[in-house]
Protein backbone atom coordinates (compact mmCIF):
# COMPACT_ATOMS: atom_id res chain seq x y z
CA UNK A 1 0.00 0.00 0.00
CA UNK A 2 1.20 3.38 -0.50
CA UNK A 3 0.92 6.18 1.29
CA UNK A 4 0.24 9.68 0.19
CA UNK A 5 2.84 12.65 -0.41
CA UNK A 6 3.63 14.59 2.08
CA UNK A 7 5.08 18.00 1.80
CA UNK A 8 8.00 18.91 3.38
CA UNK A 9 6.21 22.82 4.47
CA UNK A 10 3.59 21.09 5.90
CA UNK A 11 5.56 18.22 8.58
CA UNK A 12 6.99 22.02 9.14
CA UNK A 13 3.68 23.55 9.66
CA UNK A 14 2.24 21.31 11.45
CA UNK A 15 4.96 20.86 13.73
CA UNK A 16 5.67 24.69 14.48
CA UNK A 17 2.25 24.80 15.39
CA UNK A 18 1.47 22.00 17.76
CA UNK A 19 5.32 23.26 19.07
CA UNK A 20 3.75 26.83 19.46
CA UNK A 21 1.39 25.20 21.40
CA UNK A 22 2.87 23.35 23.77
CA UNK A 23 5.10 26.31 24.77
CA UNK A 24 1.94 28.54 25.62
CA UNK A 25 1.90 27.76 29.07
CA UNK A 26 5.64 28.21 29.81
CA UNK A 27 5.64 24.44 31.19
CA UNK A 28 8.74 23.32 29.75
CA UNK A 29 12.16 24.97 30.05
CA UNK A 30 13.63 27.03 27.03
CA UNK A 31 15.36 23.93 26.12
CA UNK A 32 12.19 22.64 24.66
CA UNK A 33 11.73 25.38 22.48
CA UNK A 34 14.93 26.26 21.53
CA UNK A 35 15.40 22.19 20.26
CA UNK A 36 12.07 21.91 18.32
CA UNK A 37 11.96 25.55 16.67
CA UNK A 38 16.08 25.38 15.57
CA UNK A 39 15.10 21.77 13.99
CA UNK A 40 12.34 23.54 12.21
CA UNK A 41 14.90 26.13 10.94
CA UNK A 42 17.01 23.42 9.71
CA UNK A 43 13.64 21.90 7.90
CA UNK A 44 13.18 25.51 6.14
CA UNK A 45 16.68 25.41 4.61
CA UNK A 46 15.48 21.59 3.28
CA UNK A 47 12.72 23.36 1.67
CA UNK A 48 14.71 26.29 0.45
CA UNK A 49 17.48 23.98 -0.83
CA UNK A 50 15.61 20.90 -2.51
CA UNK A 51 18.56 19.70 -4.15
CA UNK A 52 20.42 19.29 -0.69
CA UNK A 53 21.30 15.94 1.05
CA UNK A 54 22.66 17.35 3.38
CA UNK A 55 19.68 19.91 4.36
CA UNK A 56 17.10 16.85 4.48
CA UNK A 57 19.74 14.91 6.17
CA UNK A 58 20.21 17.35 9.15
CA UNK A 59 16.64 17.61 8.95
CA UNK A 60 15.81 13.84 9.53
CA UNK A 61 18.51 12.99 11.64
CA UNK A 62 17.11 16.32 14.19
CA UNK A 63 13.77 14.90 14.53
CA UNK A 64 14.90 11.94 15.22
CA UNK A 65 16.89 13.08 17.96
CA UNK A 66 13.63 15.66 19.42
CA UNK A 67 11.66 12.65 19.42
CA UNK A 68 14.09 11.82 22.63
CA UNK A 69 14.66 15.20 24.01
CA UNK A 70 10.56 15.54 23.96
CA UNK A 71 10.23 11.76 25.58
CA UNK A 72 12.72 13.68 28.13
CA UNK A 73 11.14 17.03 28.65
CA UNK A 74 7.23 15.14 28.83
CA UNK A 75 8.44 12.83 31.19
CA UNK A 76 10.41 15.51 33.65
CA UNK A 77 8.24 18.59 33.54
CA UNK A 78 4.60 16.41 33.73
CA UNK A 79 2.93 18.53 36.30
CA UNK A 80 1.29 16.32 39.36
CA UNK A 81 -2.41 16.33 38.99
CA UNK A 82 -2.86 18.97 41.70
CA UNK A 83 -1.09 21.58 39.27
CA UNK A 84 -3.21 21.09 36.07
CA UNK A 85 -5.50 23.58 34.76
CA UNK A 86 -7.07 23.36 31.58
CA UNK A 87 -4.25 25.36 29.81
CA UNK A 88 -1.77 23.14 30.68
CA UNK A 89 -3.89 20.28 29.33
CA UNK A 90 -4.09 21.75 26.53
CA UNK A 91 -0.32 22.92 26.47
CA UNK A 92 1.14 19.24 27.33
CA UNK A 93 -1.46 17.65 24.90
CA UNK A 94 -0.26 19.37 21.94
CA UNK A 95 3.76 18.72 22.79
CA UNK A 96 2.60 14.94 22.94
CA UNK A 97 0.74 15.11 19.81
CA UNK A 98 3.65 16.73 18.00
CA UNK A 99 5.75 13.80 19.54
CA UNK A 100 3.15 11.16 18.26
CA UNK A 101 3.64 12.82 14.71
CA UNK A 102 6.97 12.99 14.77
CA UNK A 103 7.78 9.08 13.81
CA UNK A 104 5.17 9.61 10.81
CA UNK A 105 7.03 12.81 10.16
CA UNK A 106 10.33 11.16 9.82
CA UNK A 107 9.48 8.63 7.73
CA UNK A 108 7.94 10.92 4.99
CA UNK A 109 11.32 13.08 5.65
CA UNK A 110 13.35 9.85 5.03
CA UNK A 111 10.86 9.16 1.59
CA UNK A 112 12.27 12.70 1.11
CA UNK A 113 15.71 12.27 1.60
CA UNK A 114 15.52 8.92 -1.01
CA UNK A 115 13.61 10.94 -3.60
CA UNK A 116 16.65 13.41 -3.85
CA UNK A 117 19.09 11.22 -4.11
CA UNK A 118 19.83 9.32 -0.86
CA UNK A 119 21.25 5.59 0.13
CA UNK A 120 19.14 3.10 1.98
CA UNK A 121 21.71 3.74 5.09
CA UNK A 122 23.28 6.50 6.18
CA UNK A 123 26.99 6.26 5.46
CA UNK A 124 29.22 8.94 7.99
CA UNK A 125 32.55 7.79 7.01
CA UNK A 126 34.87 8.89 3.97
CA UNK A 127 34.40 5.37 2.27
CA UNK A 128 31.22 3.37 2.25
CA UNK A 129 30.76 0.10 2.51
CA UNK A 130 30.77 -1.76 -0.62
CA UNK A 131 32.67 1.17 -2.70
CA UNK A 132 34.50 0.11 -5.46
CA UNK A 133 37.90 1.86 -4.13
CA UNK A 134 40.14 0.68 -7.89
CA UNK A 135 39.87 4.45 -8.13
CA UNK A 136 41.21 5.09 -4.65
CA UNK A 137 44.60 6.97 -4.78
CA UNK A 138 46.62 6.70 -1.56
CA UNK A 139 47.84 10.48 -0.92
CA UNK A 140 50.80 9.15 1.41
CA UNK A 141 52.68 7.57 -1.64
CA UNK A 142 54.64 9.83 -3.83
CA UNK A 143 53.58 10.12 -8.05
CA UNK A 144 56.10 10.01 -10.84
CA UNK A 145 55.55 13.14 -11.99
CA UNK A 146 57.73 16.16 -10.51
CA UNK A 147 55.66 18.67 -8.20
CA UNK A 148 57.79 21.41 -9.79
CA UNK A 149 58.73 22.32 -13.78
CA UNK A 150 62.05 21.37 -14.95
CA UNK A 151 63.74 24.95 -14.69
CA UNK A 152 66.54 23.71 -18.23
CA UNK A 153 63.24 23.46 -20.20
CA UNK A 154 61.97 26.65 -22.15
CA UNK A 155 58.48 27.68 -21.22
CA UNK A 156 56.18 27.89 -24.32
CA UNK A 157 54.84 30.94 -25.63
CA UNK A 158 51.45 31.92 -24.45
CA UNK A 159 50.60 32.56 -28.21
Amino acid sequence: MELPAVSLKAIILVHWLLTVWGCMNYLFPASYAWGNFSILAVGIWAVVQRDSLDAIMMFLTGLLLTVLTDIIHVSVFYPSNDYLTDMKRFSIGMAIFSLLLKPASCYFVYQMYRERGGEYTFNIGLIRAGQDRSTYEPIDQQDSSPQWPDPSKAAPHPY
